[in-house]
């Protein structure tokens, strides 16, 4: 009896070790597709092609949440770029990284009394009242990243819509390639600022993505501020090395900043920027210095770009559409993941995504510009 019990354990354990072997497999077979159609080069335009003439000259602030935040600063480049193009005025506003910052900015630009207010970055929660009073006064928001999905929000109706790609393919795109990249044993720390949803969103997805790798681990999920990340990253990168040294091998953030002040520390903990570990993977933005990191592989992995200032233009067409009293477009970019691999192309070989897809043609047809 008990021999026969010890043979059916056998079989049980041999069982389950070919069932997980096979979801191991199922898992990355998925990964592998995912990552193949997300890093495919982006030639077409799949933007919308109809909507309302370009409205008469108007007056447009862009507050955006940090000027040194890449990302933002790259979608306030591309409305500025796309509002001259409409004819209209534009002043830009530095929110400098900070709640209070922000708030200032914010009170500023609806000091101006513009016609819209196109927000780049700013959390649409954490600023509220002062979107709910430009709302009030009749000046139209558009947001960039200002929440944690794409499109309006409901819970936040003084936003005309965010202008983000699909947080949810952005984040899984940085997660399934940890898995792959290590052919399925990384240990990654994930890298998060909880002020903002949409980051918080995005940290969450990346590691259920993630943990779907049965021989993968979550070492740790830090929760640190990007406004602050000159001050905090490199002690943090020192301390979480001589936490788990070895076992970390894949760090994921939400956005390339992080990385911009990890690189000096793990220099100075003698990892080699070209073979050492951890390899750095980014859920956003596709940063002038993320790029440069991947082409030379000086300690980062990948980014899951945003096309910055196609989303510039993107939130002048709905700032437009808002102003025209229409309804959102519903447009959605999709997301990019550069690698070593493809670089170049895409607009990377100039340190960003920039599809050559004829966006701004697309836009001035609509537009009914030159």
């Amino acid at each position: 009896m008990t021999i026969k019990s010890i043979a059916l354990g056998g079989v049980a354990a041999i069982l389950g070790a070919g069932l997980a072997h096979a979801d191991d497999a199922a898992y990355m077979e998925k990964a592998k597709a995912f990552l193949a159609n997300v890093a495919a080069p982006v030639t077409k335009w799949d933007g919308p092609t109809t909507g309302p003439k370009g409205v008469a000259k108007k007056l447009i602030v862009i507050v955006s949440t940090d000027g040194r935040n890449g990302g933002a600063q790259g979608a306030a480049d591309g409305a500025a770029e796309a509002a001259k193009a409409l004819g209209w005025e534009v002043r830009m506003l530095d929110g400098q990284g900070t709640v209070p910052g922000r708030a200032t900015a914010l009170t500023q630009a609806l000091a101006m009394k513009p016609a819209g207010i196109l927000n780049a970055g700013i959390d649409s929660k954490e600023q509220e009242p002062l979107f709910e009073q430009a709302a009030a006064a009749g000046v139209k928001v558009v947001g960039w990243h200002s929440g944690p999905k794409a499109g309006p929000d409901p819970a936040i109706p003084s936003v005309f819509t965010n202008v983000t790609t699909d947080p949810k393919e952005v984040a899984e795109s940085a997660g399934y390639e940890a898995a792959v990249h290590s052919g399925g044993k990384a240990g990654v720390i994930l890298f998060t600022d909880s002020i903002y949803a949409v980051a918080t969103a995005k940290t969450n997805l990346s590691k259920g993505a993630f943990e779907g790798c049965g021989g993968c681990t979550v070492l740790e999920v830090v929760d640190t501020p990007i406004g602050d990340l000159s001050n905090r990253m490199g002690q943090l990168t020192t301390s979480l090395l001589s936490k788990y040294g070895k076992k970390w091998t894949y760090s994921i953030a939400v956005n390339d900043l992080y990385y911009d002040f990890s690189a000096p520390s793990l220099e100075s903990a003698g990892v080699d920027p070209a073979k050492g570990t951890p390899l750095q993977i980014s859920s956003g933005d596709g940063s002038v210095p993320a790029f440069k990191r991947i082409r030379d592989k000086q300690f980062q992995l990948a980014t899951v770009a945003e096309p910055l200032n196609l989303q510039g233009w993107i939130m002048v067409d709905e700032m437009n559409r808002a102003l025209a009293g229409e309804k959102p477009s519903g447009f959605v970019p999709h997301v990019h993941l550069f690698t070593a691999e493809n670089v170049e192309a895409d607009g990377g070989k100039d340190n960003k995504f920039d599809p050559g897809n004829g966006y701004r043609e697309a836009y001035k047809k609509i537009w009914g510009v030159k």
